[in-house]
């Protein structure tokens, strides 16, 4: 079994001024990423209005299926206009973690 989890650290447009508008572009992603059958959930920057981490974890039988997915999620999220991508950190669990 393989495990991987990505964490978008992103910056939302400066008219998110309220925990409403910043859910306006929060959950379109969230449901872009379901798409790929991926765990998928806001984890961090929660109290900050233009700011959010969503964190995406992945479990298959291969790690490349996880690298693949993961790559997916990825290029969807860098995708996205109306973010700016400030980071992405991913890291992968093996049967010997």
């Amino acid at each position: 079994m393989h495990t991987g989890t990505t964490v978008f650290d992103l910056l939302l447009p400066g008219d998110s001024r309220s925990l409403k508008e910043k859910r306006s572009y929060v959950r379109p992603i969230i449901a872009a990423l379901r798409k790929y059958e991926v765990a998928v959930a806001e984890v961090g920057a929660l109290e900050l209005h233009g700011r959010t981490e969503i964190g995406v974890a992945v479990v298959a039988a291969d790690a490349g299926h996880v690298n693949e997915v993961l790559d997916q999620c990825e290029r969807l999220v860098l995708g996205r206009p109306e973010v700016e991508v400030l980071s992405v950190k991913r890291r992968w669990y093996g049967d010997d973690d």
